[in-house]
C-alpha cells in the first residue's frame, strides 16, 4: 500500500511539472532561438573536440617522451600546452554556460 502512495505522489509531481510553464513562456520570450542555439552547440562541440584532442595528444607526448628519453623541460612544455588548451576550454565552457543562463 505504501509503494502505491509513493507512485501516486510521483505521478502527480510529473503531471504538475508538465503543465507548469517555464519562466520564459510566462514572460513571453521565445524558447528556441535557432541561430543562437546552433552557435552555442557549435561552440560546445569545438570545446569537446579540443578537450579530447588535447588529452590524446598529451598522453601520446608523455608516452613518446618516456620512450625516447626526452629531457624534463620538453615534457613540461607539452604539459603547459595541455594546460593552456584546458584553460581555454574552461573559459569557453563558462561563456556558453553564461549565455544559456540568460
Amino acid at each position: 500500500m505504501r509503494s502505491a502512495n509513493v507512485w501516486r505522489r510521483l505521478n502527480w509531481a510529473v503531471q504538475r511539472t508538465r503543465r507548469t510553464p517555464c519562466a520564459a513562456q510566462v514572460q513571453g520570450m521565445t524558447l528556441n532561438n535557432n541561430e543562437d542555439d546552433r552557435a552555442l552547440a557549435r561552440q560546445a562541440r569545438l570545446v569537446a573536440l579540443v578537450i579530447a584532442t588535447t588529452m590524446i595528444l598529451w598522453m601520446a607526448a608523455q608516452w613518446l617522451g618516456g620512450q625516447m628519453g626526452w629531457e624534463t623541460r620538453y615534457v613540461f612544455l607539452f604539459d603547459m600546452a595541455a594546460l593552456a588548451a584546458f584553460g581555454w576550454s574552461l573559459a569557453v565552457s563558462w561563456q556558453i554556460w553564461k549565455k544559456r543562463r540568460d
